[in-house]
């Protein structure tokens, strides 16, 4: 009948409306939230003291507790070691080593001329053999672990030379003839017993000596030239110094004969002297000149500040007047 039309149509406006408001209800609540939430969030900001949160190096370490850091991460095996003073590290074997000559172009000479006699060209580095045994970057020659038992032949303008961790035996006077510009030499860990007397003593430019962790028993003759000194952990006794050894050495500022056989204090020591390391030898007594002028009352060794007498029988206590020129007091025992 038309009212039963009516009452159906009139069902399904009911029904339709109630559908759209429950889709209507739905992003309208959520829009809600979402204006709500910020709300909330500046509510726990408002807790917060910001303006004294003044994170500087000065309180950077009240803030954070970096005191175990290193204990708990261990970044030693992330990346290879490098030692100061050493640049690439050699290709273990020799034959590796690119062949420059081989693939290098022939250069065109300029045809001959009548002016005078043509000499020839002196040879390049790579053509010495420790340019083949070793790796030779400009002026430096770098030989470590080469197992080498002697100094090989050096290019004439060789400044640094690095032959560590090595089996060379001995040091003949020929072995750095003509190296006027040598500055350092570096032959730490080897199987080094002798040198002879003039090893080193007419290398004119000669600034450093490194011989720690050899088997010397005696120190050859050093240039006036010589800076820095180290031969730890060797077997000199002081007869195997040459009287009063130091005495000329002008410009030696550190002397480390720490871990030998020394039975005294090698005085003279030179007024240029800053770092003297003798610890763990055999001295027992000293003599009151040895660091000062006793006649002179008024000298000061300002230079002369490490002195290391420690793991030595002697006590340094009974020498009260043998530190007075000194800035500071050797390391050593007192009681």
């Amino acid at each position: 009948t038309p009212a039963g039309c009516r009452m159906r149509t009139l069902a399904w406006l009911g029904i339709t409306s109630l559908c759209l408001g429950a889709a209507w209800a739905v992003p309208a609540k959520e829009e809600r939230r979402k204006a709500e939430k910020p709300k909330a969030d500046l509510a726990l900001y408002e807790n917060l003291d910001l303006d004294n949160y003044d994170l500087t190096l000065d309180n950077y370490g009240e803030i954070l507790d970096l005191s175990n850091y290193e204990e708990l991460y261990d970044y030693g095996d992330l990346g290879p070691k490098i030692e100061v003073g050493t640049l690439a590290p050699r290709p273990k074997d020799p034959a590796a080593l690119p062949d420059l000559g081989a693939t290098a172009e022939t250069p065109k000479l300029p045809p001959p001329t009548t002016a005078g006699p043509v000499h020839p060209a002196p040879g390049p580095a790579q053509a010495l053999p420790s340019c083949r045994l070793c790796l030779c970057i400009g002026t430096s020659v770098y030989c470590d672990d080469a197992n080498l038992e002697h100094i090989p032949p050096l290019p004439p303008e060789t400044t640094y030379l690095y032959a560590r961790f090595n089996r060379i035996g001995t040091i003949r006077a020929s072995d750095f003839m003509g190296l006027k510009k040598l500055k350092r030499i570096d032959l730490t860990s080897n199987f080094i017993s002798w040198a002879d007397v003039d090893a080193f003593r007419l290398l004119p430019s000669l600034q450093e000596l490194i011989l720690p962790e050899n088997r010397l028993t005696a120190l050859p003759e050093l240039p006036r030239s010589i800076v820095r000194l180290d031969a730890r952990l060797n077997r000199i006794p002081s007869t195997g110094l040459q009287p009063e050894a130091f005495r000329e050495l002008k410009q030696l500022q550190f002397l480390h004969l720490s871990d030998n056989q020394l039975d005294y204090i090698p005085a003279p020591l030179p007024e240029s002297l800053r770092s003297l390391h003798l610890q763990n030898n055999n001295i027992q007594t000293m003599h009151e000149d040895t660091f000062c002028n006793s006649q002179d009352h008024s000298q000061v060794r300002r230079a002369l500040e490490d002195i290391r007498l420690d793991g030595n029988p002697i006590n340094l206590s009974l020498f009260p007047n043998a530190y007075f020129c000194l800035p500071r007091l050797p390391t050593g025992r007192f009681s």
